[in-house]
C-alpha cells in the first residue's frame, strides 16, 4: 500500500514538472514579448523634458526640429532661412520681439534667431540659465543647425550689476568666441557693448564693461559697436522705462541707430529677391532690474 502510495505521489510530482515546463514553452513561444532596448539617450531626454530635449524626429528638417549634430553630439535647431539668419545672444536688452538689438539687425536684412536669456551675460546667470558660455555648452538654449550668416554677442549689464571682475568677463568672452568660431568656422561675429549714459554721466561700471567688451572684441578681430553712452549722447535717458531698458520709443530710436552702425561696419545683410526678415518671436523679461 506504501509503494502504491509513493508511486502516485511520483507521478504527480513528475506530472506537475511536465505541466510547469510546457507553461514555460508555452509563453516563450506565444505569451510572452521579447524585452524591447532601451530608449536612445535622445529618446531618453525627449521622454524627460529637460532642456535641450528633442521635441520631434532627430532626422526631421522642418522648422521647429531639434536635430543631433553629429559633429558635436549636441541638439540643434533647425531654422529656416539659416544662410540669411543671424544669430543673436544677448540678454533682455536683446530677448523681447522688438528689443532693439533684434530692430538694428532685421532692419539690416536679418532673420534673427535669440540664443540668450534675461538676467544673464557673460559671467551672469539668472538662476535657471547659465551664463553664455555655460548655456550654450550644456544646451540651455539651443543654436541653429548649419551656417547663419552673422552671429552677435550683446550684453554685459548683468555682469556689470552683478559684480564680475574684468578678468572673469574677458575670460568667459574669450572662452565663448572661441566656441563659435569652433561651431561655425568662416561665420563672421559682431560684439554689441553695455548700454548706459558714458563715464562722465553716470554710466558707472556699465561704461567700463562697455569698454572692456570693445577691448575684448579687438583683441579677437571681431567688429565692435560701443553703446556705453548712447543714452546720453542720443539724449535717451528720457525714454528709459525703467533704469537700464527702454520703452518702446526708446527701443525704436535705439535699433535705428544700431542698424546704421551696422552698416557702416559692412556687416548687413545682402539683398536678396527673397520676402522680408522677420523678427523671431521672444519672450519679454519679467525682471525689470536685470539686462
Amino acid at each position: 500500500m506504501r509503494k502504491a502510495l509513493a508511486r502516485t505521489r511520483f507521478c504527480a510530482s513528475g506530472a506537475a514538472a511536465v505541466l510547469a515546463v510546457s507553461s514555460v514553452i508555452a509563453l516563450s513561444g506565444c505569451g510572452v514579448p521579447a524585452q524591447r532596448p532601451a530608449a536612445s539617450s535622445v529618446q531618453a531626454a525627449a521622454a524627460s523634458g529637460q532642456p535641450g530635449a528633442a521635441a520631434a524626429d532627430p532626422g526631421g528638417t522642418a522648422p521647429g526640429t531639434r536635430v543631433l549634430n553629429p559633429a558635436n553630439g549636441r541638439l540643434e535647431a533647425v531654422v529656416p532661412d539659416i544662410s540669411r539668419s543671424v544669430l543673436l545672444i544677448g540678454d533682455s536688452q536683446s530677448e523681447p520681439a522688438d528689443g532693439w538689438p533684434r530692430q538694428g539687425l532685421a532692419a539690416a536684412g536679418y532673420k534673427v534667431y535669440f540664443g540668450g536669456r534675461g538676467g544673464t551675460g557673460f559671467v551672469a546667470a539668472n538662476g535657471k540659465t547659465g551664463n553664455y558660455i555655460d548655456a550654450l555648452r550644456r544646451g540651455d538654449w539651443l543654436i541653429p543647425a548649419g551656417t547663419p550668416a552673422l552671429i552677435v554677442l550683446q550684453g554685459g549689464g548683468n555682469d556689470a550689476a552683478s559684480g564680475a571682475s574684468d578678468r572673469q568677463i574677458a575670460g568667459n568672452a574669450g572662452r565663448l568666441i572661441a566656441e563659435l568660431q569652433a561651431r561655425y568656422p568662416g561665420t563672421r561675429i559682431a560684439m554689441i557693448g553695455t548700454l548706459a549714459k558714458g563715464g562722465n554721466n553716470g554710466g558707472g561700471r556699465r561704461t567700463e564693461v562697455d569698454a572692456l567688451l570693445g577691448s575684448v572684441a579687438a583683441a579677437h578681430g571681431l567688429p565692435f559697436v560701443s553703446v556705453g553712452d548712447w543714452l546720453t549722447r542720443y539724449n535717451l535717458a528720457k525714454d528709459l522705462a525703467d533704469t537700464v531698458h527702454m520703452n518702446s520709443n526708446g527701443r525704436r530710436t535705439l535699433g535705428a541707430l544700431l542698424e546704421r552702425r551696422v552698416r557702416e561696419l559692412g556687416l548687413e545683410e545682402r539683398p536678396t529677391s527673397e520676402p522680408a526678415p522677420a523678427l523671431a518671436a521672444g519672450t519679454v523679461s519679467s525682471r525689470p532690474a536685470q539686462d
